[in-house]
């Protein structure tokens, strides 16, 4: 490398983002991960003595996929290349391969190769790579944010180990927040500057995982902000949200807030409002809330809400929650808009819903000595007539399918509760024919 290469590459990493120029330096600096990479663990063996062989690491952006590679090339004592997928082909894989070679040949460095992005290798140029991966001529490190196991070729994740990367904690990134702050050299610690527990948990909280995206939204607001009387930058709460571009929206997920848009939520599909239900949900999604917890409460409600009146609501409203899981976000708010509508729209019956806490009352309640001799299971019948007892001393169940119609009057509740009734339709929706239905059939409940 000459003079002007060299001289290049220190402009370059003096003006990276504060993101690529606060990447650690090592395994001990590295945050987050520690599923894979704590202290003790085998990747953390394997990277400390230089032993790491062929690896695939994928993960959403921002959990420290690159910043681990590059852990590895400045621990490793053999030859380091980078490529990335989206800007090189097969001319650069062939190079490299020529280079691990002769690397290999001449003083017997192996040659770790770093590929971002694989997934956007086709096939022919992951192919490339297999034998020189295999002889070890190569090891590879992967790095790409979608599900090698579709996306990458078999043979090659059959030749690594896949390591999955989770998304920063929280308190993960605001530990990174603070030590770019505070960092004279590579960080922000240049300036006189200062950050409020507001802004640093607002910019932790809307990075979603992702601490490439909280680092530059701390850069560009100390880049941006103007000194105040004590010539100190303050960055607070509104310069966090104008930074990340998104606005403040006073919804904590852990806090009275939450709880109060959720009960709006629900409310407001119970009655039969969907705009406000949808409003609510929109609020909820914009500022951070799982998705996964607004499917799981549109499911209850299909059946606390609506029930029987159209059980059509509950088949919507678990296709909306597989969505959630098989698209996610941002895709998957529109089937959660078409499920909140649908039941927000729905007629209304809480009937299958009481009769359940009805019943559930009187089985912590009520003493039932035994069940109805007939609904047991045959096989009592069989043991007692083979102990002697006698034939025909237990009434015969009553098979209904023998029967007009396919029913015949008879008990199945126990005799302590034999009068009992849980389940009462009402005339909303469907529930109207099930209700006609109970009444033809049991004339002396109080169905009519």
């Amino acid at each position: 490398m000459d003079l002007f290469a060299i001289n290049k590459e220190r402009v370059l990493k003096r003006e990276a983002p504060l993101a690529a120029r606060m990447r650690p330096d090592t395994l001990d600096e590295f945050v987050g991960q520690t599923h894979i990479i704590k202290k003790g663990s085998l990747l953390y063996r394997a990277i400390s003595a230089d032993k790491l062989s062929s690896i695939i690491l994928y993960g959403p952006p921002g959990t420290g996929k690159t910043t681990l590679a590059r852990v590895v090339a400045n621990t490793t004592r053999g030859s380091f290349v980078q490529l990335n997928a989206t800007a090189s082909g097969i001319k650069d894989i062939k190079a490299t391969i020529e280079q691990a070679k002769d690397s290999f040949s001449f003083s017997g460095k192996r040659t770790i190769l770093f590929i971002d992005e694989i997934h956007r290798f086709n096939k022919t140029q992951q192919d490339a790579l297999l034998p020189f991966v295999e002889d070890g001529t190569l090891v590879l490190i992967g790095a790409t944010t979608e599900n090698p196991y579709y996306e990458v070729n078999k043979a090659l994740v059959s030749r690594s180990i896949v390591f999955e990367m989770k998304p920063l904690s929280k308190d993960e990134v605001k530990t990174l927040l603070y030590r770019a702050i505070g960092d004279a050299e590579k960080g922000l610690g240049i300036f006189p500057i200062d950050i409020t527990d507001e802004a640093a948990d607002f910019l932790a909280d809307r990075a979603n995982g992702d601490a490439r995206a909280a680092l530059n939204a701390a850069e560009l607001a100390a880049l941006t902000t103007e000194p105040n009387e004590s010539g100190r930058l303050v960055i607070d709460l509104e310069t966090a949200s104008e930074c990340i571009q998104k606005r403040v929206l006073l919804y904590e997920r852990a806090g009275d807030n939450h709880y109060d848009i959720i009960s709006a939520f629900i409310k407001s599909m119970r009655g039969s409002d969907p705009d406000a239900a949808i409003y609510y949900m929109a609020r909820m999604l914009y500022a951070g809330e799982d998705p996964k917890f607004i499917a799981r409460r549109m499911v209850i409600c299909a059946s606390e809400d609506v029930g029987n009146a159209d059980p059509r609501a509950l088949q919507v409203a678990v296709a909306a929650m597989q969505a959630v899981e098989c698209i996610g976000l941002p895709e998957c708010k529109i089937n959660m808009a078409q499920a909140a509508a649908y039941i927000a729209c729905a007629p209304k019956s809480n009937a299958s819903c009481q009769a359940i806490f009805k019943a559930w009352d009187d089985v912590a309640k009520v003493q039932v000595k035994a069940l109805p001799p007939y609904l047991r299971d045959s096989s009592h019948a069989s043991l007692a007539k083979s102990r002697g007892g006698e034939a025909g001393e237990t009434p015969d169940y009553l098979y209904s399918h023998a029967y007009p119609g396919n029913y015949v009057p008879q008990q199945y509740l126990p005799d302590e509760l034999k009068d009992r009734v849980y389940y009462e339709p009402t005339d909303n929706g469907s529930e109207r024919k099930i209700k006609e239905a109970l009444a033809r059939l049991r004339p002396e409940r109080p169905y009519g």
